[in-house]
């Protein structure tokens, strides 16, 4: 399943990328913001989202959206087996899956348009983790990070 959440700064960034979802028929759950709501907080939406991915973090995937992307990237790598990156361009979210396995991507509103945002998002849903030996390595380490820091 594929997870959404934005604060107000995403909201309408938010609003538009589910008309591309429904459009190209991919399946998703809104997790929020319903409404904008200049006084909402990344961090609850964020949150969310990761622990909607959390449950199964080899087959969910979740979007989060605010205003720069990066509140929300240290927010959802706060949660075990979560690996969120941020990404500016399509190159950068298919480098984030390929080379560490993301399984959250993070949009930043205030520089990212709709149809760039949904180039970035395609590339992020159709790029897989490539099984070489020095990533399947890295994610390991950064596995036993959760292990260690995580509860």
């Amino acid at each position: 399943m594929l997870y959404i959440g934005a604060d107000h700064r995403g909201f309408y960034l938010k609003e538009k990328i589910k008309e591309f979802l429904q459009t190209a028929k991919i399946d998703f759950q809104d997790l929020g913001a319903f409404n904008y709501d200049k006084d909402d907080d990344y961090v609850d939406f964020a949150s969310q989202v990761a622990k909607e991915v959390q449950k199964n973090p080899k087959q969910n995937k979740g979007i989060i959206i605010c205003g720069t992307g990066i509140g929300n990237v240290i927010v959802a790598n706060k949660f075990k087996n979560i690996r969120a990156a941020q990404a500016l361009t399509a190159l950068m979210a298919q480098k984030s899956r390929e080379h560490n396995d993301a399984n959250i991507l993070s949009l930043a509103a205030d520089f990212t348009d709709p149809s760039t945002a949904w180039i970035i998002i395609k590339r992020f849903l159709k790029t897989s983790f490539l099984q070489k030996s020095n990533y399947i390595r890295r994610i390991n380490k950064i596995q036993k990070l959760d292990n260690n820091i995580k509860k």
